[in-house]
C-alpha cells in the first residue's frame, strides 16, 4: 500500500505582514454627525460584505461611543477595531493641552476598550475643510515647532502611560505637517520612542512626496500606513490654482486604487521589507458622495490588494 502523500507546505502571502483595513473615511465619512455621510450602521454592514476584517473608528462620535454597544455591533459582523483618531493643535503651546487632553482621553479610552493598539493623530489644519478659509499661516516658527514637537512627545508619553496606546502621527495636505521637508522635520525633532508616523500614502504624495522613499529612509518611525491614492491631473490643477484640500477633494483628487499614484504595490513591498506588522488601512477621502458610490469602490479596491498580496 502505498503512503499517502502529505499536502505542499502552503506559502506564506508575499505581504503576510500587512494587516488590510478601512475606515468611515472610504464611505464619505469626514464629521461625527452629517446628513450628507452615508449612516454608521451602513457603513458598518458594507465594509465587512467588502471583505475588510480591521476597521478604524473614524470621527469620534461617528460610531457609537459606549464600548459594550460598539463592541457588540462589530463583532456581529466579524470585525475588529486597528485605531482611533484624535484631531490636535499642539503648536499652539501649553495653554491648548487641557482641551487636547480632554479630547485624546475621550477618543483613547475608547480605542482601547475595543482592543486596538493606535491611536492616530491628525495636526491642525491651518485652512477650513468645508469653508477653505485659512485660519492661520501656513508656515509654522521656530517657536510653534517646538511646541509641535515637545506637544507631541508629551501626548506619546501621556497615552502609553494611561491607555497603553501608540501615537502614529499622521500627515496631512492643508496641515504643517505634510510634504517631504516638514515630515522629515517632524521626525528629525521627536523621540522614536514616543511618537511615529502614520504614512497616508495619499496625502504624503499629494504634497510632493515619495512614500517609498521615506518608509526606506525612516523606516523605523513607520508605525502604521493609510492607503490612498491621488488623481496627478487633477492635482496639478490643484496645485496651479492653490484649491484647498476640501474643494480638492470634491473633484476627485483622490481616486479609486489603481488610477492614481503614488503605485500601491511598492509601497506595500517596502513596508513588508521593514520586517514588523503593519496595519495598511485604506482610506479614499469622498466627502460629500452618494450613498451607493462607495461599496462598490470598496469592494474593487478589496481584490486589488489581494492580488497585491495583502
Amino acid at each position: 500500500m502505498t503512503a499517502a502523500r502529505s499536502a505542499p507546505p502552503v506559502e506564506p502571502s508575499a505581504l503576510d505582514r500587512i494587516r488590510v483595513g478601512s475606515a468611515p473615511d472610504s464611505w464619505g465619512v469626514w464629521f461625527p454627525d452629517d446628513p450628507q455621510q452615508v449612516p454608521w450602521r451602513r457603513f458598518l454592514d458594507e465594509v465587512a460584505q467588502a471583505g475588510y476584517e480591521w476597521i478604524e473608528l473614524g470621527p469620534y462620535g461617528y460610531l457609537p461611543t459606549a464600548p459594550v454597544r460598539l463592541a457588540d455591533e462589530v463583532d456581529r459582523r466579524g470585525l475588529k477595531v486597528s485605531a482611533g483618531t484624535v484631531f490636535t493643535g499642539l503648536h499652539h503651546g501649553p495653554a491648548v493641552w487641557d482641551a487636547t487632553w480632554a479630547h485624546v482621553a475621550q477618543v483613547a479610552e475608547l480605542t482601547r476598550a475595543m482592543g486596538a493598539r493606535h491611536l492616530v493623530v491628525i495636526p491642525a489644519f491651518w485652512r477650513d475643510d468645508k469653508s477653505a478659509e485659512q485660519l492661520e499661516s501656513s508656515e509654522l516658527t521656530v517657536e510653534q515647532w517646538k511646541h509641535l514637537t515637545s506637544g507631541m512627545e508629551r501626548l506619546g508619553r501621556e497615552v502609553r502611560e494611561r491607555f497603553g496606546l501608540d501615537i502614529v502621527v499622521h500627515p496631512h495636505a492643508d496641515t504643517h505637517i505634510d510634504g517631504e521637508a516638514n515630515v522629515e522635520r517632524f521626525l528629525d525633532g521627536t523621540d522614536s520612542k514616543l511618537v511615529n508616523l502614520c504614512l497616508d500614502t495619499g496625502h504624503y504624495a499629494y504634497c510632493g512626496g515619495d512614500n517609498v522613499k521615506l518608509i526606506k529612509t525612516y523606516g523605523e518611525r513607520i508605525g502604521y500606513l493609510h492607503l490612498k491614492q491621488v488623481d496627478p491631473v487633477i492635482l496639478a490643477d490643484v496645485i496651479k490654482n492653490q484649491v484647498p484640500f476640501g474643494p480638492a477633494v470634491k473633484r476627485g483628487v483622490m481616486c479609486e486604487p489603481p488610477t492614481g499614484v503614488p503605485p500601491l504595490e511598492p509601497v506595500l513591498t517596502a513596508a513588508q521589507g521593514l520586517g514588523i506588522d503593519l496595519f495598511a488601512i485604506v482610506e479614499q477621502d469622498m466627502y460629500p458622495c452618494p450613498p451607493d458610490q462607495p461599496f462598490p469602490i470598496a469592494q474593487r479596491t478589496r481584490r486589488l490588494l489581494r492580488g497585491c498580496g495583502a
